[in-house]
């Protein structure tokens, strides 16, 4: 996951692979709490892990529940048959919906005394419908803060089920949602009904609560969409083991990356057009637009047919969540795109009507909005802005707009905060990246060339993390290439020099920070020390090592950018990249950090003697016959002898920071 403070997603031409979806997190909140309402134990397989679902998890553990994690399996032992706790309990419940409202619920009917909080936006979705509805009932909710907003305190109840109770449906499906959970608790004796007040908006996410009461053995009658009746008797029957389906809502980004680039097409493992899930439907809407969607089993395949793609108008109320998906592919179509029906746009984790509306006016859209409606223009080749995306901690504003690197005019785009992604697919940038592909210039390299000991590596790795990129230590290859030969049992020396270089060709080299993986084994010591560096000079002399160790440098630079420190990465390596900076420090500042280093290692050292090898050090390489040690002659000059490490971060960040001008 990028946890950076914005990720700068460079100008993208194309996309073909696979991509297998995490779990969805609407179906993986639910069986969590069905199996936590069980008796006995549920095993959940291919659970959604995001910061909904490991807040519903944290929520499950101060119930008392069990709770065993082992990767996407997780084993939940339920409170059925069992005393929920007397004592005071207060949750936390972030920004997660599918957890506040029927954890709510459930509380509430149980009874207890129970406080919910989240953060500050959770306070500004409304469940003031909820709570009129839960009071009805005769639970006791109090609010402690606005009337109708969190944050709750649940107390005793004393429960009234003679009359049916009324819920609205037309602000939230959840509100339904956690009734229709919460109620079996209470209907071991008498059938309890519930009607609808209003429309009921987002009816397929109230599909995937009735299928999944059924597998927890509660068969709710409908009656249309207006009553839903608990029969009497009813009680929560483990099913043992649950499978979760990927995230229909999270395949929308892709079935629109499929449906826009060039390629060979976007496989989606993990979900098909038989999904429970009502944003499958989101498939057809994309077919409208232009798309060529083939399903089977768990997975689909989308390929760009119509370009461009058809502007549409449509009824959204049963996708909600995945329409976002459509607002960004409207920028790609041939004339302009109305989504209706969308009024529950608002009260998710923004206001998504405004933040979309908003954020596609950034890029040079124009953009109508109404109550419940957004209407999006195309953006033709020449109109595409550079632009700064909020995100609203808001995960489906960052995906959504991640597509829109994709442009006629190839202008990169800033997502603001992805780590929001979290929240249901935290690795989807690098899902993204694994399928997405541009021509090399459009891929950004910082190059940071200086001397030994200049703080090269320590300054480039910190950078890389600070923007997301990938790093590229160039002084570390020729010692990870000795360590690999001499492990498959080559000698260094000119007799093996072809079969070395057919092994660094394929170097399964990756550096984390400042450690040094090969084959995903930390090598870091192993080739820092003394021996390491000979021998990395006994492999530096082999021309046909050489080259191949330079095909191999190129082929780090990958998205999202590469910052590459060494020798000669801004003179030979990569000559056209965008910002080159070389680091330099006095030679006795040099010595006095390699003799800490030393020192701190267990080493004995002379600090003269360690300036004397540095100096000599520095004359060979400035006058090496093949990539002498020179600045090029566009690098930016940093001498760090007086500055601290995070000075000099801050000096490059404002170097690059005024090469990627994005409007905000």
């Amino acid at each position: 996951m990028f946890s950076t403070a914005f990720l700068d997603i460079p100008a993208l031409q194309g996309a073909s692979g696979t991509v297998t979806l995490p779990g969805s997190k609407s179906i993986s909140n639910r069986v969590l709490l069905l199996s936590a309402l069980c008796q006995g134990t549920t095993v959940v397989h291919d659970l959604l892990d995001s910061d909904d679902t490991r807040v519903m998890l944290a929520a499950l553990r101060q119930l008392g529940c069990g709770v065993d994690v082992e990767g996407t399996t997780v084993t939940i032992t339920g409170l059925g048959g069992r005393a929920w706790p007397a004592e005071a309990i207060e949750f936390f419940m972030g920004n997660a919906g599918t957890a506040m409202r029927p954890l709510t619920a459930a509380l509430a009917v149980q009874g207890g005394d129970f406080t919910l909080k989240g953060v500050p936006r959770m306070h500004e979705r409304p469940i003031g419908d909820l709570v009129d509805a839960l009071r009805e009932l005769g639970c006791s909710i109090d609010y402690l803060g606005n009337e109708g907003y969190p944050p709750l305190r649940v107390g005793q109840t004393q429960l009234q089920l003679d009359k049916p109770i009324p819920v609205r449906g037309d602000v939230s499906s959840q509100f339904l949602t956690a009734l229709l959970m919460a109620l079996p608790l209470a209907a071991q004796k008498r059938a309890i009904t519930i009607e609808v007040v209003g429309e009921l908006i987002s009816k397929p996410y109230i599909e995937i609560t009735l299928n999944l009461l059924a597998r927890f053995g509660i068969a709710v009658e409908r009656h249309g969409w207006e009553r839903f009746v608990i029969p009497a008797g009813s009680r929560y029957q483990s099913p043992g083991s649950i499978h979760v389906e990927a995230d229909a809502s999270s395949a929308s980004y892709f079935i629109a990356l499929g449906a826009m680039a060039e390629g060979q097409g976007i496989r989606i493992q993990g979900v098909g057009a038989d999904s429970i899930q009502g944003d499958i439907r989101f498939m057809d809407a994309a077919a409208q637009m232009g798309a060529q969607i083939t399903s089977g089993p768990n997975w689909l395949e989308i390929q760009r047919g119509t370009w461009p793609l058809k502007g549409i108008t449509l009824d959204c109320n049963h996708i909600p969540d995945a329409a976002m998906t459509l607002a960004v592919m409207a920028l790609y179509a041939d004339g302009p795109t109305t989504l209706r029906n969308i009024a529950s746009w608002r009260v998710k984790e923004t206001d998504r009507i405004t933040a979309m509306a908003a954020e596609s006016r950034k890029l040079g859209a124009t953009v109508e909005e109404g109550p419940d409606w957004i209407t999006i223009h195309p953006l033709p080749a020449g109109h595409w802005r550079r632009a700064s995306i909020h995100t609203y901690d808001d995960h489906r504003v960052a995906m959504c707009f991640s597509l829109a690197a994709f442009n006629a005019d190839q202008v990169p785009v800033r997502i603001e905060d992805p780590k929001c992604v979290a929240k249901t697919f935290p690795d989807y940038f690098e899902a993204l990246f694994s399928v997405a592909h541009t021509a090399s210039p459009h891929i950004p390299v910082i190059c940071i060339d200086g001397p030994t000991a200049s703080g090269k590596g320590t300054l480039a790795s910190r950078v890389a993390a600070q923007l997301g990129y990938h790093y590229l230590d160039s002084g570390a290859l020729y010692r990870v290439t000795a360590h690999a030969a001499l492990q498959a049992g080559l000698t260094l020396e000119a007799a093996d020099e072809a079969a070395i270089a057919k092994l660094a060709r394929r170097l399964p080299v990756r550096f984390e920070g400042e450690q040094v993986l090969l084959d995903n084994v930390d090598v870091t010591d192993a080739i820092r020390s003394e021996q390491g560096g000979m021998n990395a000079s006994k492999v530096s002399v082999l021309p046909t090592v050489r080259e191949a160790l330079i095909d191999l440098q190129h082929s780090f630079q990958r998205l999202p950018g590469l910052l590459a420190d060494g020798r000669d990465m801004g003179t030979v390596i990569f000559p056209n990249a965008p910002l080159k900076v070389f680091l330099t420090a006095s030679a006795a500042q040099r010595a006095e950090r390699r003799h800490k280093q030393l020192i701190l290692k267990g080493f004995s050292a002379n600090i003269d003697g360690l300036r004397a090898d540095l100096e000599a050090r520095d004359a060979r390489d400035m006058s090496r016959s093949v990539a002498p040690l020179l600045p090029a002659q566009d690098a930016l000059q940093l001498d760090n002898s007086s500055l601290t490490i995070e000075a000099s971060v801050e000096q490059v960040m404002v170097w690059w920071q005024s090469r990627q001008v994005f409007g905000a």
